[in-house]
């Protein structure tokens, strides 16, 4: 997987095209990424003591890892992700400015 917690992503595809936001979690094996502010769902939650209301909760949901691409920090723009090998260690690096992200 190549989006990691905390990268900045932009939507492409949905019914929040071109929201951005920081990716809060991951699930992998679910293929699927929380991100702050995309795919706000409205949750009813019931009164938990005698004569409190109920209320309404607004939470933020999964999105597929497919819909999204990252926001390359020193270009700005969407990009795919390359990795480079050096000295054992894998870093990951913007396909258009090749900068580290």
């Amino acid at each position: 997987m190549k989006i990691k917690k905390g990268d900045n992503v932009k939507v492409i595809s949905g019914n929040d095209k071109g929201k951005q936001g920081k990716v809060l979690a991951v699930f992998p094996e679910a293929g699927r990424v929380v991100v702050e502010g995309v795919n706000i769902k409205n949750k009813h939650v019931r009164s938990k003591k005698q004569g409190q209301k109920g209320e309404l909760v607004h939470k933020t949901m999964p999105v597929a890892i497919a819909r999204l691409m990252i926001l390359c920090p020193t270009c700005g723009k969407i990009t795919r992700i390359k990795y480079r090998l050096s000295d054992k260690e894998k870093t990951r690096i913007c396909q258009k400015c090749q900068a580290d992200l």
